[in-house]
């Protein structure tokens, strides 16, 4: 019965978040939050505060689906609608850097001060179970929170790429939450399955060319409800996926987030400052369009996610003992996995290897055309043998 509600909250959810980002993007346009075409992703102004309508979508949902009465549902919501005001405000009047770092950790503050939002223990492979202190089970989760919201707003540069991502990792958490069991599984569920929804409804008008940005009130929500689900859905249970399938499900905006935050410290740089070193910047610059980087990181996303999956709901090992059949199905995923995150990795590099070697090659002769470049670094990275590259 709980998998029949999760069908229908997200149908609600993404039916409702359709029909509302017109309006959301009219309210936009009246109040002035639009995308500043000057180095973004815009070649023209467009609304933003595409976060209120799946805000909107969740919050209906939830309503029809989720117990009312519940003060954890309460709380939820409440963290849900704060964050989705501060990156509303935010999208109009661009607040400063800290004052939205201090409006994330107020929602995430919400969530766990006022719902009970957090990990009181984590399970670690090969480790068990491991408790927490109350202040710092609080305080991690907080920081988690925190950092889900910000990794899901760095990789919303693209029309379509944030939106998707979330919808998918919603999708498999929804799944994973109700296969746990947990004590909050059905909160944690339902909650997931509205994510997607909203996500999806959104992506109607996303999706390039895209009609309205969500904006920082879109990607902050959807980072906060994912975070949510995270520890609801997962942490909370003694089950040995608990952090790791998070972590795989997440990975393509954390190591995007990663990278890039690292890439700044090393040039002196601040964490929040704007660059273009992201992936899907990085695929730009490698000529790749819009939405073959959107579906290159939707495959992505859905590797990672299909095998968190898979490693709960498959067979593969019961009781000490491991079935062969699911045990060479699970090892498949898994290099499939790999093998794609490896394969994007070695995509986004040959540009590296392309700005270098370009430098190099004219630097011996300036008259090196572009297609002489292009040449010779197929042949190179077909081969595999290449010259030393300055």
């Amino acid at each position: 019965m709980r998998h029949v509600d999760a069908l229908l909250a997200f149908l609600v959810a993404m039916a409702a978040a359709a029909l509302l980002t017109p309006v959301a993007a009219m309210v936009a346009r009246r109040v002035g939050a639009m995308a500043k075409t000057s180095g973004g992703q815009a070649e023209q102004k467009t609304p933003q505060l595409g976060g209120l309508a799946i805000f909107a979508g969740a919050l209906l949902a939830a309503a029809i689906w989720m117990p009312g009465d519940h003060g954890v549902t309460r709380a939820i919501l409440a963290g849900a609608g704060l964050i989705t005001l501060v990156g509303a405000i935010d999208d109009a009047i661009d607040l400063p850097p800290l004052l939205k770092l201090s409006g994330q950790i107020g929602a995430a503050l919400v969530a766990v001060l006022v719902g009970g939002v957090k990990a009181d223990d984590v399970t670690m492979p090969f480790l068990g179970v491991i408790h927490l202190a109350p202040w710092l089970g609080g305080g991690l989760t907080v920081i988690w929170l925190v950092a889900i919201m910000n990794a899901v707003n760095f990789i919303d540069g693209v029309d379509g790429l944030a939106a998707g991502v979330c919808a998918i990792d919603g999708i498999a958490f929804t799944i994973i939450a109700f296969e746990l069991r947990g004590p909050n599984s059905t909160t944690a569920g339902l909650l997931a399955a509205i994510t997607a929804g909203g996500a999806i409804g959104f992506l109607f008008h996303n999706f390039h060319p895209a009609k309205i940005f969500m904006g920082d009130s879109g990607a902050n929500l959807l980072g906060y409800l994912l975070g949510v689900v995270t520890v609801q859905g997962t942490l909370k249970t003694n089950a040995v996926i608990a952090l790791v399938a998070p972590l795989l499900i997440l990975a393509v905006p954390f190591l995007d987030t990663g990278f890039v935050v690292a890439k700044r410290l090393k040039y002196g740089n601040k964490p929040w400052s704007k660059d273009a070193n992201h992936f899907h910047h990085r695929m730009a610059r490698i000529g790749f369009s819009q939405r073959k980087t959107v579906l290159y990181m939707y495959a992505w996303t859905g590797l990672l996610a299909s095998f968190a999956v898979a490693e709960r709901v498959i067979p593969w090992h019961r009781h000490a003992q491991y079935h062969l059949g699911w045990t060479i199905l699970m090892a498949t995923m898994g290099v499939l996995a790999v093998a794609g995150s490896v394969y994007l990795v070695y995509v986004l590099e040959v540009f590296k290897f392309k700005r270098l070697r370009a430098r190099d090659l004219r630097t011996k002769d300036p008259t090196t055309s572009e297609h002489e470049i292009e040449v010779r670094v197929r042949r190179e990275v077909e081969t595999g043998e290449f010259e030393t590259v300055g």
